[in-house]
C-alpha cells in the first residue's frame, strides 16, 4: 500500500528529501511522474488514465505536504522501511488504507519509475 500523510502533517519537510521515488510534494504543489524518475513518454496511472511523464497534475492536498500514490513504493527495492517514516517527527507518515499493494505491485512501479 501507498504511504500518505495525514492532517497532523506540521510541513516540516523533513520526508520530502528521504523519498526515492520524488513522490513527496508540498501542499499546493502541481507534481509530474518524470520529477526524479527515469520514466519517458506515457505513464498510466492507477486510476487507468494515461497521462505524459512531463504532464503537471493537480496538487493531491493543498495545506500539507502530500505522497503522489502512483510513485509511492514504500520504499521497496530501497529501504527496509518507508524512509518519510522513519524521519517525520509526528508520525503522520503512515500506510494508506485506501491503496492496499503486495510487494510484488510495489516492486513493479519501483521498476517502472526507475528505467
Amino acid at each position: 500500500m501507498a504511504i500518505t500523510i495525514t492532517d497532523e502533517c506540521i510541513n516540516c519537510g523533513a520526508c520530502e528529501p528521504e523519498c526515492p521515488n520524488n513522490a513527496i510534494y508540498e501542499g499546493g504543489v502541481e507534481w509530474a511522474i518524470a520529477d526524479g524518475t527515469g520514466v519517458k513518454g506515457v505513464y498510466t496511472l492507477e486510476d487507468g488514465k494515461e497521462v505524459s511523464v512531463d504532464e503537471q497534475l493537480q496538487p493531491i492536498e493543498d495545506d500539507y505536504y502530500f505522497i503522489a500514490p502512483d510513485k509511492c513504493t514504500e520504499c521497496k527495492g530501497f529501504h527496509e522501511e518507508p524512509q518519510c517514516a522513519a524521519v517525520c517527527p509526528v508520525d503522520c507518515c503512515v500506510p494508506d488504507p485506501d491503496r492496499v499493494e503486495t510487494e510484488e505491485q510495489l516492486l513493479a512501479r519501483k521498476e517502472r519509475l526507475h528505467v
